[in-house]
């Protein structure tokens, strides 16, 4: 496998781990798909795709529902999408996404959160060269698909990597600008899909020591426990198993 599969970003932080959060985070990404595309999800392939993930998470059709009516509702203040960049201790690139009605909060909590245990929060785009920006298909196998000929198929697609998990689902890697063609090709073909979500792969990981690696986790942490924060990534490597 390549880059993207060493990289295992199959795993999950801890924080989605919380049903009510995962419903959250959803229901943010909800939102702002409905301000960029409309309420149609005929003709809003994003939001058809984050109606079918909220429906696999048995998130309650009524949380749905709500998160349509806020991007329409005049009452409420706009989810702006922010990313933050800052190196933890041992010199670790940290990567924060964020979904907020409230900047000032936001990077006052961000901020606070890089000081309080050993980090720094730089400016914005100071470590975008370090990760590669893609989005990631998790599908469920056909019957009588060649994954080889599938790989060679989807290029023309944007598509950069092709494998399965542990589960024996299909894992499609691609460049985050072919999102919505990778979409249509799995939907014009028939594949279901369990997941999409967008990753940022670091370009080089940094090994630390198993303490060095506690100091850093409490900043992640920390910063994930924050309501406003979506992601987090980091060219932290792996512990060795």
């Amino acid at each position: 496998m390549g880059r993207a599969f060493e990289f295992r970003k199959a795993r999950k932080f801890k924080r989605w781990g919380n049903m009510a959060r995962t419903f959250t985070k959803i229901g943010k990404e909800i939102t702002i798909a409905v301000k960029a595309g409309g309420s149609d999800p005929t003709g809003n392939p994003r939001l058809r795709m984050l109606m079918a993930q909220a429906k696999k998470e048995n998130m309650p059709k009524e949380n749905v529902e709500r998160a349509i009516k806020k991007a329409f509702d005049k009452d409420q203040s706009d989810y702006k999408e922010i990313n933050y960049e800052g190196y933890g201790p041992h010199g670790i690139a940290i990567f924060v996404e964020t979904a907020t009605d409230n900047n000032m909060r936001t990077v006052a909590n961000i901020r606070s959160y890089f000081n309080k245990f050993g980090g720094s929060l730089g400016t914005s785009g100071s470590l975008q060269f370090l990760f590669d920006h893609k989005c990631v298909f998790n599908v469920v196998p056909k019957e009588g698909v060649d994954l080889d000929e599938m790989e060679l198929e989807l290029i023309d697609f944007g598509v950069e990597e092709l494998g399965q998990d542990e589960e024996g689902n299909i894992v499609i890697y691609g460049d985050f600008q072919s999102n919505a063609d990778i979409q249509k090709y799995l939907e014009d073909n028939g594949f279901e899909i369990n997941s999409n979500e967008f990753v940022r792969i670091p370009n080089d990981q940094k090994h630390l020591t198993a303490e060095e690696r506690e100091s850093v986790q409490k900043l992640i942490d920390k910063i994930e426990e924050d309501e406003d924060v979506q992601n987090v990534f980091t060219n932290m490597a792996d512990e060795e198993e």
